[in-house]
């Protein structure tokens, strides 16, 4: 790797701002924080802007509550041509706790995927490739395929469903 990073952390208080009526934080500012660390971490792997260009396996595992420390890190999982897989994990605990404390709980997992764009006509432009090296890292890897594999499933058939709905409304 020739000065790129692999792997970023961004680090947010949730603000009476970012909270729904029953005082958890909107999952949409979650998938906020998520675009946002993970478009950081693909232009600091590719050196290129970048686009958001899918969300797979997106779990909401706990809460998050008003005042807690959101730590949200990419880790970059996968690279095709023009794309880089990021593994985000959103975690969560009270800021007077020690780190290490039971209290860091997982909240939010899922894919992001971003696509490198050149700047002159913006298409897809070559990425630096990553190779996994470790055991840890091909499982990362390959989990990666699988969830947008998936997710490409369901936008199969979804498109298959509203196929005749759209074809009726001609």
């Amino acid at each position: 790797m020739s000065g790129q990073q692999r792997e970023l952390t961004f680090r947010f208080l949730a603000e009476p701002t970012d909270v729904n009526y029953g005082g958890k934080v909107h999952g949409g500012v979650v998938m906020k924080w998520i675009d946002q660390v993970g478009y950081a971490a693909a232009v600091g792997w590719s050196g290129q802007y970048s686009v958001t260009v899918a969300v797979g396996g997106i779990r909401f595992l706990a809460p998050i509550r008003i005042s807690d420390l959101v730590t949200v890190t990419a880790t970059l999982v996968y690279t095709g041509s023009s794309s880089m897989h990021f593994a985000v994990d959103v975690r969560a605990r009270d800021p007077g706790l020690d780190p290490s404390h039971a209290g860091n709980r997982l909240c939010t997992h899922c894919i992001i995927v971003f696509v490198a764009l050149d700047g002159v006509e913006g298409k897809p432009t070559p990425v630096p490739s990553w190779q996994p090296d470790t055991d840890d890292d091909r499982r990362m890897s390959e989990y990666a395929t699988k969830v947008m594999e998936l997710s490409k499933g369901i936008e199969d058939t979804i498109a298959h469903y509203q196929e005749p709905q759209a074809a009726g409304r001609q």
